[in-house]
Parts: C-alpha cells; structure tokens; sequence
C-alpha cells in the first residue's frame, strides 16, 4: 500500500501501523509532485489497481476573509489532486484491463455549511467528476469500477469530536475499495450502506406491475 501525503510527521506514524504501508511525500496539488511520485510507486511496488482519493482539506473561512488564491488553492487539493491521482492511475488500470477507484466524498455540496464555500464547492465538483469518469470509461472499460464514499462524521481534526471513530470508517471504507464488483461501478456508499440510486415513479410502478421487489441496499 502506497500513502501520499504532505506531512512526513502524518506519513511515519501512518506507516508504523504495517509494514505493508509505504509512505510517499507529496502534495497532490501539483501536478508535477504527483507524476513523479507515481512513478516512484510503480517503481517500488509495481502497477497501481486500486486507488482511495482521500486528500482533502477544511479550511473554514467566512467568505469575505476568501481570496480568489487561497479559494483555488482548497480546489486544487481537493478536486485537482483527486483528478490528477485518478488520470494517472488510469493509465495503469487501462492497460491491466482493471481497477478499482474509491472517492471518499461528502454531502458538503447539498448542505453546504457557513464559512465553507471552498470545501463545499470543490467537494461537490469532486462528486460531479466521479459520474463524468463514470460515463467516459463504462463502455471501454466496464471492469474499471468507480464508487463515492461517504464515511461519516469522524473523529479527526477535519471531524467532530463525538464522531465515528476512524478505525471503524477504515475498515469499511478498505472492504469496500477491495470489492471489484462491476455492479459497484456509479454506486455510492454512507458510512456502511448503500444509498440506493433514485427511482423515477413510472419505474417504481412498472416494479410492481411486474412483481419485481426494489433492490436491497447493500452493506459492509
């Protein structure tokens, strides 16, 4: 397992949790940083299947404290790197045919709360940007599977602290990143459970006319 980070303090105590872990350096906002840390990656632990985007920052600013820099900086982060990760990654999974791509998300876009127009902005176009790849690769390349997951209000200093504990998010968040089933692919989870896709009225009434029962929300 390859982390990335910007912290070499973070990435150490990190990797001290397996020795399956190695810690890369690297500010996924730069574009450059990224490309050679991939090929760092590939170099040392070979092709890349499967990637969790998971960098993002909170920086809570009131709007009139926001500057058209620092609001592009959090964008950079956030929505840049999970695209920049994934582009590369791609290339890898394209060539084998296969991979597994998990977006850590947040309903930061649907109910946006004061002084996070950055996070809130750049976290939703994060979403918009998992169903736009979704509809790019699925034909060329059904076994790529794509999937948003939502793990929650955690404890963490991007969190709350009467939130979910984050080992308990990861073992979740890693059983899901470890499916590769193509029926994943568009889906999006919360916490441990799928949220079921939307369901127009005539498709609910053909369901019934038909017998058919809705599909079960799955689970981790």
């Amino acid at each position: 397992v390859a982390a990335l980070g910007r912290r070499p303090e973070q990435l150490e105590e990190t990797a001290l949790i397996s020795h399956n872990i190695s810690p890369f350096r690297c500010d996924v906002s730069d574009p450059i940083a990224l490309e050679k840390t991939f090929s760092d990656i590939r170099s040392t632990l070979g092709h890349i299947t499967i990637l969790i985007n998971n960098a993002a920052v909170y920086p809570k600013r009131d709007v009139f404290d926001e500057s058209h820099t620092s609001f592009m900086a959090t964008v950079a982060i956030n929505l840049g790197g999970t695209f920049g990760a994934t582009r590369l990654a791609l290339d890898d999974m394209a060539e084998a045919g296969f991979g597994r791509i998990l977006n850590v998300a947040t309903f930061a876009d649907i109910e946006p709360l004061p002084a996070s127009s950055a996070y809130s902005a750049s976290k939703g176009a994060a979403r918009i940007l998992s169903r736009a790849l979704q509809a790019d690769l699925a034909d060329r390349f059904p076994n790529i599977v794509i999937t948003d997951w939502l793990p929650g209000m955690l404890d963490t200093p991007m969190g709350v602290a009467d939130g979910l504990n984050p080992d308990t998010a990861a073992l979740w968040g890693t059983k899901l990143a470890l499916m590769h089933d193509r029926s994943l692919n568009g889906t999006t989870f919360e916490m441990n459970r799928e949220i079921p896709p939307h369901r127009s009225l005539k498709q609910k009434l053909k369901d019934k006319l038909l017998f058919r029962r809705a599909p079960v929300p799955r689970e981790l």
